[in-house]
């Protein structure tokens, strides 16, 4: 099973606990690798994955779109980078699920990040028509920021497969330990884990993948 791994926000986590989930699916014997198609700035997120999926897969295989410039594509681009090539993205991705029993494919930032003029990481998703796991980072705005994304998922078509919380910081904050719990009245899907800070195993969630 194949899943599109996106974000509340930047720096919510979505590398860190999609190489949760790899290592995890790779622990059990599961043919799981991750990718991240659009990559910009640093390519540590790449490598945190290709570490993660025990590099059975090249970096440009994993990521096969990677701006210098640490900002949406779209930006990059308009601070004279070379356009991305879309449909070779996805090709790219879509062969390299050919190769694997189960790829997560992280995006770039946040669900709406703009790819090209007229052309999101959400319209990417759609395309690549994979259900989509939302990381939530665990902070003031998560309950708006999750339930937004949520929303917008679903209204462009796309099943949620659920959402992971993840404390990006160890704080012992009250207000955070009440998050998921909201979460879950609010939500009609499920809240499939919470990540704590500085969690380096993760079991895989029920019910997501099979062997």
């Amino acid at each position: 099973m194949n899943y599109f791994v996106t974000g509340t926000d930047t720096d919510c986590g979505k590398t860190y606990v999609t190489s949760l989930l790899v290592r995890a699916g790779r622990a059990v014997g599961l043919d799981m690798v991750g990718a991240k198609p659009f990559c910009c700035g640093s390519r540590d997120d790449v490598e945190i994955l290709a570490t993660a999926s025990d590099h059975v897969e090249s970096l440009d295989a994993l990521n096969p779109a990677w701006l210098k410039t640490p900002a949406s594509p779209l930006t990059c681009k308009l601070l004279g980078e070379s356009a991305v090539n879309i449909s070779c993205v996805l090709e790219s991705i879509r062969h390299l699920a050919t190769r694997h029993a189960s790829v997560l494919c992280e995006g770039a930032g946040g669900w709406l990040v703009p790819v090209a003029e007229g052309y999101t990481m959400a319209d990417f998703a759609v395309e690549l028509d994979w259900p989509v796991i939302v990381v939530a980072r665990n902070q003031l705005g998560v309950l708006n920021h999750t339930l937004l994304t949520v929303d917008n998922i679903q209204a462009k078509g796309l099943r949620v497969a659920g959402v992971i919380l993840n404390h990006v910081e160890k704080i012992d904050d009250p207000v955070r330990k009440m998050n998921r719990q909201i979460l879950e009245k609010m939500m009609t899907l499920p809240l499939l884990t919470e990540v704590l800070y500085g969690t380096s195993q993760l079991p895989l969630p029920a019910g997501l993948f099979h062997e």
